[in-house]
């Protein structure tokens, strides 16, 4: 039977379907992601089809407003374990580059690629990510002959599977999802010491309240994504 939940500003009684409404479509998803468990049965569902070399193919900064789009593929051997492995999001920094480190040690090949700003702004986000991905596999030492990629399809010959919230049920597109995310950190605390007035160290290009308003204040650098919007509202006629 379900308790109900003692609201804490009026004493009242909360059923926990009315708690789960009150939270953020944000917080609820992150409550749903961290349900869902980060295993091999893809992989071993691509070996059962035949497949021989198995590559987890992610992305991170799709949706940043600064910097490159960063990909990376990742071929992991067979019956691989890796205890605290998922999605990359829901790690907090010490605990990625740990287990970073971990996948760089048992992984058979690793590949790691970026797509910048002016090529987002040329081709648009969803293409710029492909291509990132696309670069990542095609650079892997070893050929995989199925890929396992994050909710997307690649132009690629070999057999695909599309998996909706990969990173939080496949360990090798985890595992790539982690290698990414650190990488693309890596580079904004680089340019945050290009960049200084941004605060790219601590909110890696993304759109939070601090960055749209040094937009506001200093406009955008190079490096900015001006075909997304928190970035054109701050641009110049002549930019």
């Amino acid at each position: 039977m379900q308790e109900s939940v003692q609201s804490r500003s009026e004493g009242a009684l909360i059923e926990p379907e009315a708690l789960e409404r009150e939270l953020s479509p944000s917080a609820r998803k992150m409550r749903m992601l961290k349900s869902l468990v980060c295993g091999n049965r893809y992989e071993k569902a691509a070996r059962a089809s035949g497949a021989k070399v198995v590559a987890g193919v992610d992305e991170v900064g799709r949706g940043a407003l600064f910097g490159p789009v960063v990909a990376a593929a990742v071929i992991l051997p067979e019956g691989c374990r890796i205890p605290g492995l998922r999605d990359s999001k829901q790690l907090i920094r010490e605990e990625r580059e740990r287990l970073g480190r971990i996948v760089e040690r048992k992984a058979l090949a690793i590949a790691i690629e970026e797509v910048d700003a002016e090529t987002i702004d040329r081709i648009n986000i969803y293409q710029a990510t492909r291509m990132a991905m696309t670069a990542a596999v095609c650079r892997l030492a070893m050929a995989p002959d199925h890929l396992l990629v994050d909710a997307l399809r690649l132009d690629l010959a070999c057999a695909q599977t599309s998996i909706i919230y990969g990173d939080s049920l496949s360990i090798s597109i985890a595992a790539a999802s982690v290698l990414a995310k650190v990488y693309r950190d890596n580079r904004m605390r680089q340019l945050d010491c290009d960049y200084p007035v941004y605060g790219l160290a601590s909110h890696k290009g993304y759109s939070t309240p601090e960055h749209k308003q040094a937009l506001l204040a200093h406009g955008p650098t190079p490096l900015h994504r001006r075909s997304f919007r928190p970035v054109a509202e701050n641009c110049l006629p002549w930019d």
